[in-house]
Order: C-alpha cells, then structure tokens, then sequence
C-alpha cells in the first residue's frame, strides 16, 4: 500500500496553486463585479453539495489528540508488541543459562536379552571343556546426577545474559521513540493536509461563485458568452486540485490508522488544526545544550561494548580448569528364563568429582581472545565516529528549528499582506479600476502565502520531533491516564 508523503502533499497542494495562475493568465480583462467577504461565505455555504467529494468513511468516527494517537500506538502497534516479546524470549534465554547451575538429574534403563550365551574353552587338566558365560536376562537401570562446582565460562555467560536482555530492552525503547516520531509525523501530516484542503476549498468556492454570478449576468444580457465559458472553466480545473486535496487527507489518516493498529473503517479527526500548533511551538529556542547519553544509537553502543568487554573476558576463561561432581545409583539384576520372573535386583552407587584442565588446542583459544580483542578495539572507533555524526545532526536539526521559525514569522506576514492586497484588489474591481485578472492574481498570492505558511509550520513542528528522536526524550512514552478503546484490526 502506497501511502501520501509529505513531498507528494506538498506537490498537490502547489500544484493547485499552479492551476489557478494558469487560469488567471487566460481570464479576460473585462471588468465584472467582485466579491465582498460576506459574499464569498454566502456562496461557500450554497455551493457545498456542488463540490467534488469523496464517499466518507464507513464507521464511527472519533476525535483524538497527537497524545492519545501516540498512546494507541504503543500500546497497539504489532511492532511494538513484537519487541515487547523480545524482551521476554531474552529473559527466558537467561533462565535457560541458569538452570545449568543446578544438578542435572537423568534416569536410563536398559534390557538386553541374550540370543546365544558367549562361549569360552578351557584347558582343564589336559582336556577342553567349553563353559557357556552370561545370562539370558539382562536387566539395568539407575539415576544419575551432575552439577557443575567450578565453571567459570557458565558463570560469565550468565552476565552475558543479562547484558543481552538490557540490549533487547533498549531495542524496544528504540522502536517505541521511532514509532513516536512516525506518529507525530503522521499528525503533523494530517493536519498540514486539512489545513491546505481549507485553502483549495476556499479558492474553489470562489471560483464556483463568479461562475454562478457570470452565468446570471449573461442570462440577463450584461455579460458575454466568453464569460461564463471562461469561469466555468475556471471551476472544472479546480475541481480535481480539491479532490486530490482530499484524497491526500485519506491517505494520511490512513497511514496514521496503520501505525495505531486500527480497523481501517473507523474515522479520526484531530483535535486541533495546524495554526493552534503554533501557539506552543518556540520551546527549542530557549535550549542552550544537549546531551546525546539517552540517544538510542549511542545506548546500543555502550551496551555492544559492555558485551564485547565480558566476551574478551570469557575468552580468558577457556584456560581455566573446570570442576565437576557427579552421582550415580544403579540397579541391575541377571537371570536366566522367565525375563518376568526371579529377578533380584542389586544396588550399587558411586560420587565422584572430574577435573579438566586445557593444555593444547592448536592456538583456537589464543587466536579467539585476539579476535575479541579487535573487534573491541573497533567500538572505540565506532563511538567516536556516532558520536561526531550525531553530535552534528543535533547542531543541523537546531539549525533548522531556528531558521523555520524565521520562516513562519515570514510567511505570516505575507499572509497578512498578502490578504490585504486582496481586499484592496476586490474592492478596485468593483469600480472597474482593477481586471479580472488582477483579481486572480490576488487570490493566487492570498493561496500561495497560506501554503507557505502552513508547509513553515509543518516543517517546525516535524523537526522538534525529529530531534526528540536524536536526543532520546522519553516525556512521549508516558501514557496518559485514559486511552481511548477503539476497533483494531484483526
């Protein structure tokens, strides 16, 4: 499944954008009345059943917040579920390790029925005699036990076990901070594409306004037949921009459904638009420093190298003498006939204890310790290398909240200029000082400055998130008190 990004969105919306212009460089230059702002809301609310809409979405629909679409998430996502497991299949791994510190207990038994009994010749004062040795019946079995008393490789590797659950739990700390960021984005997303969805809609209004007005004009002879052609043109280009507009509000809800787990029939809608987003946006700006030691990356990094550093030292142990016990207690009993019949099992038991002592491998152990040793050598390197990288990758995401919030203050000037010099341009169209065309050209400026402004927006509040990321913030995977219950998919 192919799913909106945000260059696609952003392509679509310009795009509109592009269309207008073009349709404005075709308009002619005759003058017809404008639109007054109660006019164009008067035509808004008339025309709605007019415009191109898609089938809604089958289902409840429910509202929910950037907090509570996170919360759903991590607690619904199968990705998340998955490393969640891990953790438990590492902790399970670490119990097998453990058990090899108890005794071993086995039981064995054994029957063995003799076919043909052995038979030996003797030399018994000068004459052979054949003496048949053995029974027909065979019976054994007993229990036997060992436990190991000095292993210190088993000992090591039972760290190595621990170190290895605090590396999967790191994994599944990684996963729920990126599926925090694929959330946030996704929001944003959605939010960006509603919020250019207004802009086109509001444009196709107008458009759809002039065409309604041209068309009363001309049936009341004051207005050409180019006219009313050249607006109803105007609407037929806009209509499939304001479809796209809204198919890419649809692809982002479903991309944010698909990271939340839920069933594809139930609809959402934010809680907020993008313009309330700015009002809490600036909190980077007051950030002096930072500190890359909850960065994913750099705490797998530690934990690879804490593995290695037990691993040189498991190494060293494959010289250590190892001391084992053992018990074993057995019965067996011997008879001939009846294997069902007449048996007289005998006990016997013995302890012991087993040393083994490594002497000579061909170099295996000497040249593995090495090997170890290099690849801990190469973490050094590595760390280094990640923490330059990352060290640069916070300073440019800084840079670019910095220079967005430029932007944003920038772009909502020229909306502010931008609809002024419409109202201005509306206002000498009326009195026929102004074309029709300059009236378009107005309202392109007007859609072009609303775009710029809500893609400024967009643009600040994805890098805040990407950086959250870089730096390991953890505020996001608190969950809130209450999570919504809704369908998931099977």
């Amino acid at each position: 499944m192919t799913l909106l990004t945000l260059r696609q969105t952003h392509a679509v919306l310009i795009s509109a954008a592009s269309v207008f212009a073009a349709n404005a460089q075709t308009a002619a230059t005759e003058p017809v009345p404008g639109l007054t702002p109660q006019m164009t809301a008067a035509a808004a609310a008339d025309t709605t059943d007019a415009a191109p809409a898609l089938a809604p979405m089958q289902g409840k629909t429910v509202t929910l917040s950037r907090k509570q679409c996170i919360d759903i998430a991590l607690r619904d996502n199968p990705t998340i579920r998955v490393a969640d497991m891990e953790i438990t299949r590492v902790d399970y791994s670490k119990k097998e390790v453990l058990a090899q510190l108890f005794p071993q207990i086995d039981f064995s038994g054994a029957y063995q029925r003799a076919i043909e009994l052995q038979t030996i010749n003797m030399n018994m004062g000068g004459q052979s005699q054949s003496i048949k040795m053995g029974s027909d019946n065979t019976w054994n079995f007993g229990f036997s036990a060992q436990i190991p008393v000095i292993a210190p490789t088993l000992w090591k590797s039972i760290k190595i076990s621990d170190i290895q659950i605090l590396q999967n739990a790191e994994s599944a700390r990684a996963s729920r901070l990126d599926m925090v960021n694929s959330v946030n984005k996704a929001y944003y997303s959605l939010l960006l594409a509603k919020a250019s969805y207004d802009v086109v809609r509001q444009n196709y209004d107008i458009a759809l306004f002039n065409a309604d007005l041209f068309k009363k004009k001309f049936d009341q002879g004051t207005a050409s037949e180019y006219d009313v052609l050249r607006s109803s043109v105007q609407v037929k280009n806009a209509e499939p921009q304001l479809l796209e507009a809204e198919i890419a509000i649809r692809q982002c809800k479903l991309q944010l459904k698909i990271l939340m787990g839920m069933d594809y029939e139930v609809d959402i809608e934010p809680d907020v638009t993008l313009k309330e987003m700015q009002q809490d946006m600036y909190g980077y700006m007051m950030q002096q420093g930072w500190n890359l030691d909850n960065n994913t990356s750099v705490r797998a990094l530690n934990l690879q190298t804490k593995l290695l550093e037990e691993n040189v030292n498991l190494k060293k142990l494959a010289w250590v003498p190892t001391v084992g016990a053992s018990f074993n207690i057995n019965w067996n009993a011997l008879s001939n006939g009846n294997a069902l019949k007449n048996q007289q099992f005998h006990p016997y038991s013995t302890v012991g204890l087993s040393l083994s002592v490594p002497i000579f491998s061909g170099g295996s152990k000497y040249y593995g310790l090495k090997q170890a040793q290099v690849q801990l050598k190469e973490m050094e390197f590595q760390r280094e290398n990640l923490l330059n990288s990352l060290d640069m990758q916070v300073r440019l995401a800084l840079d670019n909240i910095d220079k967005e919030v430029k932007q944003i203050s920038t772009s909502e000037e020229g909306v502010r200029q931008a609809e002024k010099a419409y109202q201005i341009m509306q206002k000498s169209f009326e009195i026929g000082a102004a074309t029709y065309l300059d009236l378009r050209d107005s309202e392109l400026a007007d859609t072009s400055a609303k775009l710029a402004y809500y893609q400024a927006i967009y643009n600040y509040l994805v890098s805040t998130s990407e950086l959250d990321l870089l730096l390991g913030k953890e505020d996001e995977l608190i969950p809130s008190e209450t999570i919504p219950t809704i369908n998931q998919t099977k």
